[in-house]
Parts: structure tokens; C-alpha cells; sequence
């Protein structure tokens, strides 16, 4: 579509050209040329106006795209999605012609003529298909193909489209669906559910961990995978009775599985231990699918979690990310290969040295995000996130070389070969700061030739070699909110560097205000992420937008500290044991110098916002610093020994505090990471003014620490308030709640700076 526009706009200044002459002077004067409308600062209904981009996925012979748009209707405070079509080459998106709102997960079958996804129109979700024309990109004649009473997702294609792999979550101990005898399984697992619905008792019995996960109770059903034969309609269990989930829970979803370019070995993720609130390991399993009494087979080697695993296209590999260390969620994830026939598992980037412009090579340390097999099997494409960035990198099995793609700034994701016209080209998404996600084009030859930044080889002989750095902005195939967008004053972000009280080199970023006036001084609002193991970067948010922060006349100020991710393992691990030590300082390190070199900033109106482990450092920042004219704390930990015995996911808490509370009974709290660390200790220091915002729902940190810390505040006296949902979990995700969130935060920094806007 990009093009076409080009071509248009080209032909239309040609004529323009043409015609000038016989333009008289006097209607140029009396018509003076237009000037673009002055762009304005977003509001909240502007980002609630915006279309979100979600799945995506690409015809075989690489001329259509397929994907779904999420829309949202703020009066109605729903969100609906919907199927586009769309050339990749140019043209305009069209809706799917048989789809319906709320169907999702698209995949086109591997010979390009039929079209699958899922939709929920006739009740449960099941798996429909449709025939598709990929001359005309026509789809007709939508069909159900599941009718499986626990529903469908995560659908995959096999290879040779005669069948697709699906999960669903079922009841282990009700007879396994076997296709010799689909009903007799899939109607005990209806009378279940009737029974649950229908009883008057709703109450729960308990006998192992895990028992609710992230905002949900997880009852007595597991996920499971299924696979489904296309042409005689036949199902079957492929993880038959088995009481965990396939594949373990992800906030990131997908089914965590692959299917071999033979169509007839499935590789997928499962974690075997017989108590996974405490453990990470999840491995990589094989199935044989041509063999129904065939078993799993652990072809992963690693004691830490092992995902996604993805064969390559001519069946020698197996790939997939791995992590080491057991028990911790955000060690290393490491590209691992397997070798199918010599059955060897090899780290592919454990050798890589990095040559830089730096004083010497370094290996290569950052997390594999996502990768995908190129095309012939020689090539891997992945993404990492890097100093504020998320670019794409490949690295090369045979030359052993290993490639970052230039300065395309931004977040990438989904990114994979496809030929468009007859060039080979990187699709995928990538979003900003001041740009939401789009789907777009990028061609490798182009960014290897004119925008590498750097080469990394395996072979730690191989010369460094300089290779200018020239920006290289990838071409639009969406444009979902381009109209939107043009009207928006999104002011840049701006990265800047500092030194840690340790002399450890350390990133901040900041954004000015839209309007932004050198002259005068401006109030801030300094986030703090949360994981601890994330990043601020140069990606969109709706839930925390810095450039909605900044749009009613603040600063934004963020600071990636120890713990963040995109600087190698060390800062990631240098969190561990440590919450409110080196973090803390590096914070305020941080505001100092971006107090200091930017002259506009008035450190007189400042206010810390943070949620998750943001929330925790907000809460440690009350007990440690009266710099703040204000505070936010959402969804905050206030006491680790509470938060301890509420949690859902243990292992987090006893790799992040070394050990379980009772490990320091009788010991000083000094010696205590729970009690060294925790907020509570400290209340008598409280005097800032706080809002507290916790939602009934999140189990990841119960609401009942954001209880106690609002009940501390207002026992103190201390200027308080707290947003409470009754319907959200650890994310505000309702439209109108995200709407009151955004109204009561905004107006919570007001009150404390102020009221927003410069100084002079």
C-alpha cells in the first residue's frame, strides 16, 4: 500500500508541475500556499481512539497478509477484534470477508488456498477454515472445524496441511479424547462444566501449590495438546491424562509448540515438576505423531526453562531458548541447537565475541527475545533487547557469524524472511515511543550493506571489522493509525548516560513536554519500571504511555537500573538479594544527573511513579527519601514475608530474597533479605504524600500489601489515597478503568507539583 501511495503522490506533483504555468499570479497570491495544522498534545482518548495490532501472519507465496486489530469503544468499554486482508506488496486492508467481530488467530494453510482461525460465533471458541484465492486474496466458505466442548486454541498448521495441533483445556482424569473414541471423553468433560455451573457451592478444595495464577483460580483443568486430522474430521489427546499444563502458562500466550517439516514429530513445552509453583524448569519434549502409543521424549538438557522451540525448515534442527539456572525466571535465555540425528544440544552464542567500537571484544550477553528460521536453513533471525532498543540479529551456522541490523531504532518482534515480489525481505512488527506497533518491511541486503553497526563472529580470530552506521527506516505495509498520529505532538525520546555510585555505566531516558520551552522549568514525573528484570526503551504503551505522562506539561524521566534488561546478565543479576540497595541508589544517581544537564527540569516539582516492582521501589523511595512532592504506588510489594505466603509463583520470591522467610528466623534482620528489605520496616520515615492502586484480582502480588501500605499511610496521617479495582488483576486492562486510572494518577501529581505546566 506504501508504494501505491508513493506512486500517487508522484503523479500528483508531476501534474502539479505541468499546470503551474497557467496559473495566474494573481490567484497564487490570493491563494497562498497551505500550511500543515499545528499538532497537539495526546489525550487519553486519543490513545483510546488508536488501533492495536495483534496477530499476524503471511501467505506462502508471500503476497498477503493477514492480521487482527484490536478496536476499542471507550463509551461501551469494550474492545473488540477483528480479521484484515491485505497485500503486502500495496494495496488497501479489507476486513475479512467471513470473518466476525472477536475471531482471531490467523494462519494460512502451507499451500495458500484455505484460511485458518478461531472464532467464538457459535459459542465456545473452535477452529474454523476457509477457502482463500491467493490470486485475488478472496476468502469464502467459512467451516467449523472443531466442536470440541472445552474449545480450541493456539492452532498450528502442520506442514503438509493435512492437519493442525491445538490446545485445550480439559479435566486429566476424564477418559482421554482418542480419535477411535472421541465422545465418550469429550462429554465427560461437558458434565464437568455443567456441574460447575450449575452447583450452588462454589467453594474450592486445595492440595497442592498453584492453585490460582495471575487473576484466575486454576481449578482442576489442564491445557493440553490435541491434534486434529483435517480431511476425516478424527482428534485425539496427545498428552492423554497428563495433570500439568502443555504448555505451562505465559502472559506472552501462544502454544509453545512446532511441528516437523515432515509433519510427524511434535516438539513442545512442559514443566514435570511435581511442584511448579517453586520451579522454572520447564523442558523440550519430542512426540512422535505418526505412532499413537507413542511417549514424549526430553531432548532439552538444561536445569532452567526451556521455550519455543522451532525446527528448521529442512528438518536437521531443533532450536529453542534456553536458560541455565533453575529456579530463576530471568536468567539468560540462551538460542540452544539440537542436533535431530547426532542428538546434541549445543548453546549457538556461547563462543559469540562482540567486536565494538569499545577497548576490547566482549561475548555476547543479552537474551534471545524471539527468533525464526530463514528460509534455507543456514540463518537464524532474532531479537534482543539492547540499551533501550530491541533489534534484529541473526547469526549465520555456517560462516559462524553473527550479525546486528543497524540503527533501526525501536522494538521488533515476529520477525521472519518472506519474499515479496521477487526480493527477499524481514517482515515484522515494531513499535516506539511516540509510534504504536505496525507491521513492516525491511530488506537485508539493504541494512547489511548500509546500517550494520557491528560484526560478531564466532571465531574469536576473526578481525574486527568498522562498518559505518547510517540510519535505515523500514517501509509501512500497515498504517493503522497514521491519521491519528499526524495530529499528535509525541515528542521524541532522548537516552543519556551516567555513572553509578560504583562506576557502573548505567541508562536513563527522558521526554519532553509537547510545546516544550527551553526558557522555562517544568515539573516531573520520574517512572520506575517494574520486574525488576525489565527495561524502559523505546517501545508504545497503553498502560504506562510516557508520552501521555508527559502531555499535560510534565518531563518524563526514567532510569534503567541494576536489574534492567539489555545490558548483559551481570545488571540483570545484580537486583538479586539487593531490592532497595544498588537499585535505589542508581535511581537517584540517575535523577541527579538528568537534574543537573538539564537545565529545564524544576527538581523542586518532582513525583515517583512505579508499579509492580516499580510499586516496590516507590514504596522504598517513601521510607528513604523526602525528595518527592509525591508518590504512586501500584500494585506495590510493602511486606516481602507477607507477599511471601500470597504469592502464586513462589520461585520468584525465593531466588529474589535467597531462600524461604524461615531460612532467617532468629538471624538479624541485616542478615534478613526479607525484613533487610522491606518497605514496612521503614514507616516511620513516611511523609511524603502516596496514592495507593491495587486491583482485587492480582495474585502476583496480593492486594492485601496495597491494603496494608494505604492502612500504614493513613495511621501516619501521611496525605493518602487508594484506587482500588474489585475487577482487575496486576494490569488495568478495562477501558473505563484505564480511564479513571490514568484521571486519578494524573490529578494525584497535579494536586502534589503544583498543578501541571512550566514555571518561569
Amino acid at each position: 500500500m506504501n508504494s501505491m501511495r508513493k506512486t500517487a503522490f508522484a503523479l500528483l506533483l508531476a501534474f502539479a508541475f505541468v499546470l503551474t504555468p497557467f496559473c495566474s499570479a494573481q490567484t497564487a497570491e490570493t491563494k497562498p500556499p497551505m500550511t500543515p495544522p499545528a499538532k497537539r498534545p495526546m489525550t487519553f482518548e486519543d490513545m483510546m481512539k488508536m488501533k492495536r495490532l495483534g496477530e499476524t501472519a503471511v501467505s506462502p507465496d508471500g503476497k498477503w497478509l493477514a492480521y487482527s486489530v484490536t478496536s476499542v469503544d471507550l463509551k461501551q468499554n469494550t474492545k473488540t477484534a477483528e480479521l484484515w486482508l491485505q497485500a503486502i506488496a500495496g494495496g488497501d486492508p479489507v476486513p475479512l470477508s467471513v470473518g466476525q467481530p472477536g475471531d482471531g488467530g490467523p494462519q494460512f494453510a502451507p499451500d495458500g488456498h484455505s484460511l485458518l482461525f478461531l472464532s467464538g460465533r457459535e459459542g465456545g471458541q473452535q477452529i474454523w477454515l476457509a477457502d482463500f484465492d491467493p490470486a485475488t486474496g478472496a476468502a469464502s466458505n467459512a467451516k467449523k472445524l472443531t466442536s470440541i466442548s472445552t474449545g480450541a486454541d493456539n492452532a498450528l498448521w502442520s506442514p503438509d496441511g493435512h492437519s493442525v495441533v491445538f490446545t485445550s483445556a480439559v479435566y486429566p482424569d476424564c477418559p482421554a479424547i482418542t480419535a477411535a473414541d472421541f465422545a465418550t471423553g469429550d462429554k465427560c468433560n461437558a458434565d464437568r462444566d455443567a456441574a460447575l455451573t450449575a452447583s450452588k457451592v462454589k467453594a474450592q478444595i486445595f492440595t497442592h501449590l498453584l492453585y490460582r495464577h495471575w487473576n484466575h483460580y486454576t481449578g482442576d483443568k489442564r491445557s493440553h495438546a490435541f491434534l486434529f486430522l483435517v480431511e476425516t474430521g478424527g482428534i485425539r489427546d496427545l498428552t492423554p491424562n497428563d495433570p500439568h499444563d502443555v504448555p505451562p502458562f505465559s502472559l506472552e500466550g501462544g502454544g509453545g509448540f512446532a511441528i516437523a517439516p515432515d509433519s510427524k514429530e511434535l516438539a513442545f513445552t512442559e514443566n514435570l515438576d511435581p511442584e511448579p509453583a517453586i520451579s522454572t524448569s520447564a523442558s523440550i519434549f519430542t512426540l512422535d505423531l505418526s505412532n499413537p502409543a507413542a511417549k514424549p521424549v526430553k531432548v532439552s538438557t538444561s536445569a532452567g526453562g526451556n521455550f519455543n522451540p522451532a525446527y528448521s525448515p529442512d528438518g536437521k534442527y531443533l532450536a529453542w531458548r534456553s536458560q541455565v539456572r533453575a529456579g530463576y525466571e530471568s536468567d539468560r535465555f540462551r538460542l540452544v541447537l539440537y542436533d535431530r540425528r547426532a542428538r546434541v544440544v549445543e548453546d549457538l552464542l556461547s563462543s559469540a565475541i562482540v567486536f565494538s567500537p569499545g577497548p576490547k571484544p566482549a561475548k555476547f550477553d543479552l537474551w534471545v527475545d524471539e527468533f525464526d528460521w530463514d528460509k534455507d536453513s543456514k540463518l537464524i533471525y532474532f531479537t534482543s533487547g539492547d540499551v533501550g532498543q530491541s533489534p534484529i540479529y541473526s547469526i549465520s551456522l555456517e560462516h559462524k557469524q553473527l550479525d546486528r541490523y543497524g540503527k533501526m531504532h525501536g522494538e521488533w518482534s515476529g520477525v521472519h524472511g518472506v519474499w515479496v515480489n521477487g526480493r527477499y525481505r524481514l517482515l515484522g512488527t515494531l513499535m516506539r515511543v511516540d509510534m504504536p506497533s505496525e507491521v513492516v518491511l525491511a530488506d537485508p541486503l539493504e541494512i547489511n550493506d548500509s546500517a550494520r553497526t557491528m560484526i560478531l563472529a564466532l571465531d574469536k580470530s576473526a578481525p574486527a571489522k568498522e562498518i559505518t552506521q547510517q540510519q535505515y527506516e523500514p517501509v509501512k505495509v500497515t498504517h493503522l493509525n497514521d491519521a491519528l498520529l499526524a495530529q499528535l505532538d509525541l515528542p521524541k525520546q532522548e537516552s543519556f548516560w551516567f555513572t553509578a555510585a560504583d562506576g557502573t555505566k548505567l541508562q536513563g531516558f527522558i521526554i519532553r513536554p509537547p510545546g516544550f520551552d527551553a526558557a522555562k522549568k517544568y515539573p516531573v514525573k520520574f517512572l520506575i519500571h517494574g520486574g525488576p528484570q525489565g527495561a524502559w526503551g523505546d517501545s508504545w504503551s497503553y498502560r504506562w504511555n510516557p508520552e501521555l505522562f508527559a502531555a499535560n506539561g510534565y518531563v518524563v524521566v526514567m532510569i534503567n537500573p541494576r536489574g534492567s534488561t539489555g545490558y548483559g546478565q551481570a545488571i540483570i543479576d545484580g537486583v538479586n538479594g539487593d531490592w532497595g540497595g544498588k537499585p535505589f541508589t542508581d535511581l537517584m544517581t540517575g535523577l541527579d544527573y538528568a537534574e543537573q544537564h538539564y537545565a529545564f527540569i524544576d527538581k523542586n516539582r518532582e513525583c515517583a511513579l512505579g508499579a509492580s516492582y516499580g510499586g516496590y521501589m516507590a514504596n522504598w523511595v517513601l521510607g528513604h527519601t523526602d525528595r518527592f512532592k509525591c508518590i504512586v504506588s501500584h500494585d506495590g510489594m510493602f511486606d516481602p514475608e507477607s507477599a511471601y505466603g500470597s504469592t502464586e509463583e513462589m520461585w520468584f520470591n525465593e531466588w529474589e530474597f535467597k531462600g524461604e522467610p524461615w531460612d532467617y528466623y532468629g538471624k538479624p534482620d541485616s542478615e534478613n533479605p526479607y525484613r533487610k528489605w522491606a518497605p514496612m520496616l521503614a514507616a516511620k520515615n513516611f511523609k511524603t504524600p502516596t496514592l495507593v492502586i491495587h486491583g482485587q484480582l492480582d495474585y502476583r502480588l496480593d492486594v492485601s500489601e496495597g491494603f496494608q501500605l494505604f492502612d500504614t499511610l493513613q495511621r501516619l496521617k501521611v496525605p493518602s489515597k487508594m484506587l482500588y479495582f474489585p475487577d482487575e488483576g496486576h494490569w488495568v486492562l478495562k477501558p473505563q478503568n484505564s480511564e479513571l486510572w490514568y484521571k486519578t494518577v494524573n490529578g494525584w501529581v497535579d494536586e502534589w507539583t503544583g498543578k501541571a505546566g512550566p514555571s518561569h
